[in-house]
């Protein structure tokens, strides 16, 4: 994994680079998680987003599936804060600008 990005090959035999949107330990559960991006959208427009769990010390960690609700809420609370901050942001830029 190169810092910023990676790449995975499917079963087809397709590699696909991925750029790394953050990385983070969670207290709550103890694992670490990558949520990253290909940049593909989907139909309503947003951009495609995954999450996995990966080992920070191995620089050859294979991606686990999350599998628990739990994982996936503190995961969706941490991009609802990103995604807050990024849109006071651009409001605060805007009104700057006047």
């Amino acid at each position: 994994m190169k810092k910023n990005s990676f790449s995975m090959i499917d079963e087809n035999g397709n590699e696909t680079v991925y750029d790394v949107l953050f990385t983070f330990e969670s207290e709550e559960t103890h694992k670490n998680y990558i949520v990253y991006t290909d940049n593909t959208k989907d139909a309503q427009g947003n951009v495609e987003v995954y999450a996995s769990i990966y080992d920070p010390n191995d620089p050859n960690s294979r991606l686990e599936a999350i599998e628990t609700e739990k994982e996936w809420k503190v995961i969706e609370t941490i991009l609802e804060t990103l995604q807050e901050q990024v849109r006071n942001a651009a409001n605060n830029s805007g009104e700057q600008g006047q």
